[in-house]
């Protein structure tokens, strides 16, 4: 490399994409010292070592109404990251999940002469297959972190790399179970179930409340059953006493310690994402449930081909474990689930062996480490 330093300009909207990025940058800084990094993301950003010129936790939304809610906060946030390329000039832009956003971003990059890494490639086998085209006109490498996304670039004569998905090398827990137990102060003889709303406020402000009722009912069943829910950095406390405050159920909320809490779990409720394969890599039995607004749910309907919203499902190709969707999302039904997954170990153990199906399905780890070995090589070609 060059003796100028080069810069990185990163741009995450999300919990997940936070992470990503956040591992990426530190195992590209183990291989470039020099290396600076700025753009958009949040707190675990911060800490490797990115200067965050935009906190994303202002903009993390899921669905057509919420982003319409949010438009001009994620108007004001693209044009910031737009200025920032102008006046920063870096010699590489990585694009970090975040779909629609990161996309107008790449073109802008594009136009204006600044090499494009986007990293994790839209759900292409699930939504708008067409898109492969249009994403191939405005990054110069796709990477992905599922093997069986690549044929879709290739297809198409887009620059593509399957680099792993960093999930495999991160869903470990720190402690043992045990030393988790005393930690939290749980029971050992005491079953203890996962509430994991998601990352999102408006995630949140859906799907608590559903998750809070069925956990009630579970309790009815199971007096003695505890509730712990692993609180994301992006969640403040604030969003979770909202719905707490309505609800008859003592929860454990346990901050930034995500795989220690789930590997405490003998059941699990999570809303669909990155959430969802970590869990399915801890190999802890789990449902998954999503509501979306109506006009969101509708649309997509109509615009997603896809049987599975669930990581885990998709990439073991079959139900492994059950979707509770919109209006099957009710708190009888996710009851009634985890109450089977606790009361029955033989069903327990068909879906631990679902999800062993699936950690073998993902493929290879090294994924933040191999993301950083391509980020390298554009940025000696640049």
């Amino acid at each position: 490399m060059n003796h100028l330093p080069k810069k990185v300009m990163l741009v995450s909207g999300e919990s997940s994409g936070d992470q990503h990025g956040a591992n990426l940058f530190l195992e590209l800084k183990k291989r470039c010292s020099e290396v600076q990094g700025i753009g958009m993301g949040g707190k675990k950003m911060v800490a490797a070592g990115i200067e965050i010129r935009y906190d994303s936790s202002r903009i993390g939304v899921i669905g057509v109404i919420e982003v319409i809610k949010r438009y001009a906060e994620i108007k004001r946030a693209l044009k910031a990251m737009q200025e920032l390329l102008l006046e920063q000039q870096p010699d590489l832009l990585i694009c970090i999940d975040y779909k629609e956003f990161n996309f107008k971003l790449a073109g802008f990059a594009r136009k204006n002469g600044i090499k494009v890494l986007f990293y994790v490639s839209p759900q292409i086998w699930a939504w708008r297959p067409g898109r492969v085209v249009k994403y191939g006109k405005v990054i110069d490498m796709m990477a992905v972190i599922f093997p069986f996304e690549v044929p879709f670039y290739e297809n198409e004569n887009v620059p593509v790399r399957y680099v792993g998905h960093p999930s495999v090398d991160t869903a470990h827990a720190k402690h043992s179970r045990e030393d988790d137990f005393k930690a939290y102060g749980l029971d050992r003889d005491k079953p203890v179930v996962g509430i994991l709303p998601g990352s999102r406020s408006d995630e949140i402000n859906r799907m608590l409340p559903v998750m809070l009722q069925a956990a009630e009912l579970i309790q009815k069943t199971i007096p003695g059953v505890q509730f712990v829910l692993p609180q994301a950095d992006s969640v403040t406390d604030e969003l979770l006493q909202a719905s707490f405050q309505h609800s008859g159920i003592q929860v454990k909320a346990i901050k930034s310690q995500f795989h220690d809490t789930v590997q405490c779990c003998d059941a699990v409720m999570t809303v669909s994402g990155t959430a969802a394969l970590e869990i399915a890599l801890l190999q802890i039995p789990m449902l998954v449930a999503y509501k979306l607004s109506t006009i969101t749910y509708l649309l997509a309907k109509i615009l997603v081909d896809t049987e599975f919203i669930g990581l885990p499902n998709i990439i073991a190709g079959k139900s492994v474990v059950k979707e509770f969707i919109q209006y099957q999302a009710t708190p009888e039904n996710l009851a009634q689930e985890i109450l089977l997954l606790l009361q029955d170990p033989q069903y327990a153990q068909t879906v631990r062996e679902g999800l062993q199906t699936v950690k073998i399905k993902i493929g290879k780890g090294g994924g933040s480490e191999n993301m950083a070995e391509l980020a390298l090589e554009m940025l000696q070609e640049s």
